[in-house]
């Protein structure tokens, strides 16, 4: 397994213990409409946090079972901004995305 499949897995984990620590991890998914959404990060059916849990963090973990490729941009981080704009307590969970997209890039 070449490197960058563990180096994101274990950010994948970061993410979701931070996801928790902020208290937006939630116990049960959306509905599969809201899940099925075209546009980008399902913005006009998921919040940023439940994108992550239900979209984002399912999707990358079979890419990394399977050793699939992996994306070369995200963009997460940006958009993770905006979303927690003004939350300081975010500070670790923009850290990590910003992480993932950085290395997501360097490929």
């Amino acid at each position: 397994m070449q490197p960058i499949y563990s180096e994101i897995a274990d950010q994948l984990l970061f993410l979701e213990s931070e996801l928790r620590s902020l208290q937006v991890w939630q116990d049960n998914a959306p509905p599969a409409e809201a899940l099925a959404s075209t546009e980008p990060f399902c913005v006009d059916t998921l919040t940023l946090p439940q994108w992550l849990q239900f979209i984002f963090l399912p999707r990358m973990q079979i890419l990394i079972e399977s050793e699939m490729p992996l994306p070369g941009q995200c963009g997460i981080a940006p958009v993770a901004e905006e979303f927690f704009k003004g939350r300081e307590d975010a500070a670790a969970l923009l850290a990590i995305l910003e992480t993932i997209d950085q290395r997501l890039q360097r490929g």
